[in-house]
Order: structure tokens, then sequence, then C-alpha cells
């Protein structure tokens, strides 16, 4: 029988298409971890007691389809008061960013590949890792600006704000994919992650 170390990592589905992959990371490392739409309530949240948070990818953008992102808002409203961790991972990266009052452009890669990132500030979601790490990416849109609390974490040759956090609370987000098997230490960053919600 296997011992889940975690209480609940909710994961925000925006309908992208490695939703499951986030899933079966947190079923890997041992993280009880479920599937929920991005239109569940804060209420129903709240009473599932989530140990954290990740805001899934998606395929829309931030400000062309903001009624498509739902209520992920008022979801980091919940976690900015209760000081629950949250990762936003592409799009969830991007509603973060904006949420916090930064901003989010139209990039130059439209299409995924593979690409080189490198460690500005190691912190906790990188601790234990290379400098420079290789990562599933798009750039369709990506973070521009920073909002005022948050510091830069990771960057690319042609995105400044590959990987942030806030500088107070335990809210991360990346621009890439550490779900997919193309970011071949993505699991030690979820894992990295999942030591912040313990």
């Amino acid at each position: 029988m296997r011992i889940m170390l975690f209480e609940m990592i909710l994961i925000i589905n925006n309908h992208g298409q490695y939703v499951h992959r986030i899933w079966r990371c947190m079923n890997y490392l041992d993280a009880e971890s479920e599937i929920i739409p991005n239109t569940t309530d804060i209420p129903e949240i709240k009473a599932k007691n989530p140990s954290g948070i990740i805001l899934s990818g998606g395929p829309y953008s931030v400000y062309e389809d903001r009624e498509k992102i739902k209520n992920c808002n008022e979801i980091l409203k919940f976690c900015l008061n209760s000081d629950t961790p949250v990762l936003g991972i592409c799009l969830g990266h991007q509603v973060i960013v904006q949420f916090f009052g930064g901003k989010v452009e139209r990039g130059s890669a439209a299409e995924y590949a593979q690409m080189e990132i490198a460690i500005v500030k190691e912190n906790d979601l990188f601790k234990n890792l290379e400098k420079n790490l290789i990562a599933w990416t798009s750039h369709k849109d990506e973070v521009t600006e920073l909002p005022v609390d948050f510091e830069c974490l990771a960057s690319s040759g042609i995105c400044k704000f590959e990987a942030v956090k806030h500088k107070k609370k335990k809210i991360y987000g990346v621009q890439f994919h550490p779900e997919v098997n193309h970011t071949p230490r993505g699991e030690e960053i979820l894992k990295n992650f999942l030591g912040v919600c313990e």
C-alpha cells in the first residue's frame, strides 16, 4: 500500500493538453492530487483543504480570452489570503503575473520546442539543479514585465522571465512544462514544489 505524503494537491484544469501528465507526475511523486475545473468555486476548494495548487497550462490568452480562465483569479486570491503554495505552468504562470499587475504579451515562438534556460536564482524551485536546464516550452504568449512583488528565477535567450516567484509568498510561475519528458529535470522541479507544500 502506498502512503501519500501530502494532503492534497489541486490541479486547476485550464484545458491544456498536459493536464493529466501533471496528475501522473504527482502520483509518481507520492502526492495525492485531483484535477478540478477552473470553474470550481472557492468554498469547494476550501473544503478540500489543499496543501498546494497548480494552475495548468492551456490554449488561451490572458488578454484575449479572459473569460476562459474562469475562477483562476478568485483561486489566486484564496491562495494569497491562506498562504497556500501555488505553481503556475505556462498559461497558469501568465495568469499569476497578470493577476499581480505584471504584463503578458505575444511572444516570438508559438511552437513547442526544447530550449535551454538559465537559472538566475535557485530558490526552492530549482534547488540542487544545474544552472542550465533543458525545458519544453512554447512562447505564443510570455511575461514581459514582472509585478513589483515578484523576482526572476530563470531566463532564456528569447524570454527574460522563464520562471518567477513572489518575493514573500510561496507563489511560483514557469513558462515551460516541467510535467513532460522533454523537460528532463522537470520531475525534480515538481518535487521541489512539493517540498514547498509540506
